[in-house]
């Protein structure tokens, strides 16, 4: 909502909006763009009346500003059905949909078609460092947007991608998520074959070839050229890799089994390269010869809170990563491993998403975190089950507190030169980054 609040603001809107316990980047980007942010949702906020209210996901009835709205008689519409009718409508989109991943392909295809001189437009769930923006308009005819496939509006329950009519689409990977909306895994896999179905026959549809659950969706029907992307050997698809480093950071491009040329980046993971060559692969439907685009990878910046480091004190580095999923959690610190050899890896996990806290990932969680040395979780009051009856499974001490404050003077009194604490959550964690690096710096 937050980036669809900057696009209307470049497209010549004047905008304001409510929200609750906003926070960094998002928060510093409405700031600087001049955007009011109300904190809260209240009725004041929509007086004088405004001429259009675009309600996001999160609003459902009982909301006092929806409330509002519905006994004014405001004008009101979805984040989704605003972009897709003010913005994408005369665009060439391309979408990027999955699991995972999405933040981090999107971040790359929009920066292979700026390097490209393609001035792309562009909104993405996250800050990427060659942008420092998470949406703009752009001049050219290209828009990349990352297709999430939660539910529009309360009054609008189909996927948000079904609005975006992508001509390129990428599809990086299918896992149950969401548990909040969808029932199953067969359920998302629907929605995605809606999504398919927006795809044009001139289009392109490049997917994960290792992912059966999206082989299995796709045989429902496709009607547009599919491209498969793998970094498994011996798996059929024509775009591959032949990895130079373990950890990612140098690799062979393969297209049809031929090199196209070698990438040499900051990124690490095997999960970063597989993005990497979907976003190839997107950008060349759009006109990027192979060269440029592998060029380009060679200047991408990442994106914040995406393996960003926060800090540096004493040796001792500090990452903060988006990661919630048990996938996720895995590959993230697979990559993480392959960089830093044996050196230890402090985890700190918030399970905070709507699916971890119902306890959906429950049997999953401790297998995904056997790639850290030492574990601290944060015990919410409001999750609906006890974090310490599933450790029973991890092999490293896992220590379990309700209290943020109490986690930071643990793992600072623990910390040594040379480890690496990686705190993971899809929110502010209490702001614990910065506790912990400012304890470290004041020890």
């Amino acid at each position: 909502m937050g980036g669809v609040a900057l696009l209307a603001r470049e497209h010549g809107v004047q905008v304001s909006g409510s929200d609750a316990n906003v926070y960094p980047p998002m928060s510093t980007q409405l700031s600087e763009q001049g955007i009011v942010l109300n904190e809260g949702y209240e009725a004041a906020h929509l007086d004088p009346a405004p001429d259009c209210v675009v309600i996001g996901n999160a609003m459902s009835r009982g909301n006092a500003a929806v409330e509002y709205t519905l006994n004014e008689g405001l004008a009101y519409t979805s984040g989704p059905q605003w972009l897709s009718e003010q913005v994408l409508h005369d665009r060439w989109v391309l979408a990027v949909a999955g699991t995972h991943g999405k933040t981090s392909t999107a971040s790359i295809l929009a920066w292979i078609l700026e390097y490209a001189g393609l001035s792309p437009g562009f909104l993405i769930g996250g800050v990427p460092g060659n942008f420092g923006i998470s949406a703009r308009l752009g001049s050219g005819p290209f828009f990349v947007v990352e297709a999430d496939e939660y539910d529009t509006a309360f009054f609008d329950k189909r996927s948000k991608f079904v609005h975006y009519h992508p001509r390129t689409l990428i599809l990086n990977n299918l896992e149950f998520d969401h548990a909040d909306i969808f029932p199953d895994l067969a359920a998302i896999q629907t929605q995605f074959h809606h999504l398919v179905r927006t795809v044009p026959g001139n289009g392109l549809i490049i997917s994960n070839a290792a992912d059966a659950n999206l082989d299995s969706m796709l045989a429902r029907g496709c009607w547009t050229p599919l491209e498969r992307v793998s970094l498994q050997a011996g798996t059929a698809a024509q775009w591959q890799v032949q990895k130079q480093s373990a950890d990612g950071r140098c690799f062979d491009v393969l297209l049809d089994g031929q090199q196209a040329g070698t990438v040499n980046w900051d990124q690490l993971g095997d999960h970063s390269v597989h993005n990497a060559l979907a976003a190839v692969a997107a950008a060349r439907h759009a006109g990027v010869p192979l060269a440029q685009s592998i060029a380009a990878l060679g200047e991408f910046r990442g994106v914040k809170r995406r393996m960003e480091v926060r800090g540096e004190v004493n040796g001792i580095t500090v990452y903060d990563d988006f990661a919630h999923h048990p996938t996720a959690i895995a590959t993230t610190l697979q990559g993480l491993r392959q960089r830093v050899g044996d050196a230890r890896i402090l985890l700190l996990l918030e399970p905070r998403s709507n699916t971890m806290r119902m306890g959906v990932h429950r049997d999953s969680l401790a297998a995904s975190m056997q790639g850290a040395d030492c574990i601290w979780l944060h015990q919410p009051d409001d999750i609906e089950w006890s974090l310490s009856d599933e450790m029973h499974a991890c092999k490293m001490p896992v220590v379990i507190k309700e209290s943020i404050e109490a986690i930071t003077a643990d793992v600072v009194s623990k910390a040594q030169p040379g480890d690496y604490i990686l705190v993971m959550s899809n929110g502010a964690f209490g702001g614990i980054h910065e506790k912990i690096v400012k304890a470290l710096q004041d020890a």
